[in-house]
C-alpha cells in the first residue's frame, strides 16, 4: 500500500474508512438485539461472530451456515426465574431462503409446531423458528415443567427484536 499511498496520497485513507464501514455493517447485522427480559427470562452475556469465525462457536456446522448465506450469529445466554439456564442464537442470513435452507434441513424427530415467526418447531428442551432472513435457536440446559411456555414467551420477545 505504501507505493499506492505514495502516488495517490488519499489512498490509505479512503480503503481505511471503506474497511470500518465495511465491518461497521457487519457487526450491525451480525448482532440483533435482544430483549433484556422476556416473561420470567433474565438475559446474560451476548456474543456475536462473522460468517469467517463463526466455526468458533459452531465448530463441525458452520460450512452448511456459510453454504446458506450466513452473513452473522449473535448468541445471549438467558436464566429463566433462576432456575433454567438457555442460550438464545440468532443467525442473520442474507435472505429468507437462507433461512429457510437451514430450518428444513434439520430433522423435525418428535418437535410441534410452535406459533413463533415464520415456522417454527418445539422440542423438549429447545425451540428452532425461522423469521425472514434469520433463523433463531433457543436452546435449554435443564427440563421443567413450565418449560415448553417459557420458550415460546422468550421465543416472541427474541421475534420481536429481530430486525430493529
Amino acid at each position: 500500500m505504501t507505493v499506492l499511498s505514495k502516488f495517490f496520497p488519499g489512498f490509505a485513507a479512503i480503503v481505511a474508512a471503506g474497511l470500518v464501514a465495511v465491518g461497521g455493517a457487519t457487526l450491525a447485522m451480525a448482532a440483533p438485539p435482544f430483549p433484556d427480559a422476556v416473561a420470567g427470562w433474565a438475559k446474560g452475556e451476548e456474543r456475536s461472530f462473522t460468517a469467517q469465525n463463526l466455526y468458533e462457536y459452531i465448530d463441525g456446522d458452520a460450512e452448511k451456515y456459510v453454504k446458506a448465506g450466513v452473513k452473522g450469529a449473535s448468541t445471549a445466554d438467558y436464566s429463566f426465574q433462576g432456575k433454567i439456564d438457555a442460550v438464545a442464537d440468532v443467525y442473520t442470513m442474507s435472505d429468507a431462503n437462507g433461512a429457510k435452507t437451514i430450518f428444513e434441513s434439520e430433522a423435525a424427530g418428535d418437535a410441534k409446531p410452535a406459533a413463533v415467526g415464520d415456522a417454527a418447531r418445539a422440542y423438549s428442551q429447545s425451540l428452532v423458528f425461522r423469521k425472514g432472513p434469520y433463523l433463531v435457536r433457543i436452546v435449554a440446559y435443564q427440563n421443567g415443567p413450565e418449560l415448553a411456555k417459557a420458550l415460546v414467551d422468550l421465543g416472541h420477545g427474541v421475534e420481536q427484536q429481530l430486525g430493529k
